[in-house]
């Protein structure tokens, strides 16, 4: 095993997992903390937590958790991944996350990098911009549950953990591996705990990829480990042969949506114009026992030929704003969690077996309802989103982070298992 991941959540893990399959590296990914008698062989190992949002010592107790996990089969080098949006408030997850992981190492020292140009996730002097918008003039200011509102990657990192935060710029990054090493020693020595790398492009990712490859803990989006992994040019293999392994297998579709994101949206509203689809009411999901009956009831008398029917709880700022103002931000999401976690129960039972979720949150609760230990990563669908098999389950799912996959993407994954 060369590199032990940490990941906060489903659709983060799977991301992640599938640049290293890419790259050539042979990848399995685990639904949280496995038992001992668990055997893996491959080169890079994903443990998927849902630490993103839950309260910061249970954040804090399942990483250490995997990290321990990780350790035992002799892993050098690990990966603690979030979201290339960041996907944290002041009060959340990541800083704790890492001060505790630095600590159980010995280290005192890390990165934080949530870049994916390739998705239009960049650094400029520390601040994140999503597609040239800063981050906080994004879709993300209305996250349901982290609303983004500081694109200063530097400022949001102090607020929530105990070190100092620095940034090595993009005109570092354009001279070199050697140069971003030599500024990060400066960061360190001047009592740095956490550098901001920047980030523009692809070249940046391969020379960053090598600045980090001694370091023990690094930290941060997808974006970065493709980097690392493009540096381990004696580990890469064939990405189609990686990649065989997690091909998705033939059946019956279903398209499940619970991310409100721009993009999501857009994803929904082109695929709805094509295929059968139908809207979940978030009353009746916090007060219908046999709702989840209901809706798998429709999804079962759809025609088994063309597309997948889509059920999903997407919609636009403007109505999630008042729904939440009606429910409540954090009762309304985890009743909406829990019909489709129902529902992918009910669905698996009446024979489906391909699973295109949108969301990390709904992707995590379907996963996690239909008993899933772990996944062989297969092909890609999009950047960031690979088809997945499960482990000891006709099953295959492809998770998708909110904002990632073009309009077509629902289109563009039933293709691909075509």
């Amino acid at each position: 095993m060369r590199l032990g991941v940490i990941g906060d959540d489903f659709t983060g893990s799977t991301d992640i997992a599938g640049f290293l399959v890419a790259n050539g590296l042979r990848t399995v990914q685990l639904n949280g903390v496995p038992d001992d008698s668990l055997q893996v062989d491959a080169d890079a190992v994903v443990i998927s937590l849902k630490t993103r949002s839950c309260p910061p010592q249970q954040a804090i107790d399942e990483s250490l958790a995997a990290l321990r996990w990780l350790q035992a089969r002799g892993c050098p080098q690990f990966f603690f991944k979030y979201c290339s949006t960041f996907d944290s408030t002041p009060k959340g997850n990541i800083g704790p996350v890492t001060d505790a992981l630095l600590d159980a190492l010995g280290e005192d020292f890390t990165v934080i990098c949530p870049v994916l140009p390739v998705n239009g996730r960049t650094i400029y002097n520390g601040y994140l911009f999503v597609n040239g918008v800063p981050l906080h003039e994004s879709g993300m200011r209305h996250h349901p549950v982290t609303p983004m509102t500081d694109s200063n990657i530097m400022r949001v990192m102090e607020a929530q953990s105990r070190g100092k935060a620095g940034n090595v710029p993009s005109t570092v990054m354009d001279q070199g591996a050697r140069a971003v090493r030599d500024a990060l020693a400066a960061l360190k020595a001047s009592g740095v705990r956490y550098a901001v790398l920047d980030a523009l492009n692809d070249a940046h990712l391969v020379t960053m990829g090598e600045a980090v490859a001694d370091m023990r803990l690094v930290t941060g989006g997808s974006g970065l480990a493709d980097g690392m992994a493009r540096a381990w040019t004696e580990l890469r293999g064939d990405a189609a042969q990686a990649a065989e392994g997690g091909k998705p297998v033939k059946g019956r579709a279903v398209v499940l949506s619970g991310s409100c994101s721009q993009m999501t949206n857009a994803q929904v509203a082109a695929y709805r114009e094509a295929a059968p689809s139908l809207a979940i009411d978030v009353a009746r999901c916090l007060e219908d026992d046999g709702y989840a009956a209901e809706l798998a009831a429709w999804v079962e008398a759809q025609p088994r030929d063309g597309l997948a029917p889509l059920v999903f709880a997407t919609m636009l700022p403007e109505k999630l704003k008042e729904v939440q103002q009606r429910f409540g931000a954090a009762e309304s999401s985890e009743a909406v969690e829990r019909i489709f976690g129902a529902l992918a129960k009910r669905l698996e039972a009446a024979g489906f077996e391909q699973f295109i979720v949108a969301g990390g949150e709904t992707s995590g609760i379907v996963t996690q309802s239909l008993g899933i230990k772990g996944f062989a990563i297969g092909p890609q669908i999009a950047p960031g989103v690979p088809w997945v098999r499960a482990v000891g389950k006709n099953l295959s799912l492809a998770l998708k982070s909110g904002n990632f996959g073009q309009e077509r993407f629902f289109f563009d994954a039933q293709s691909a298992a075509a």
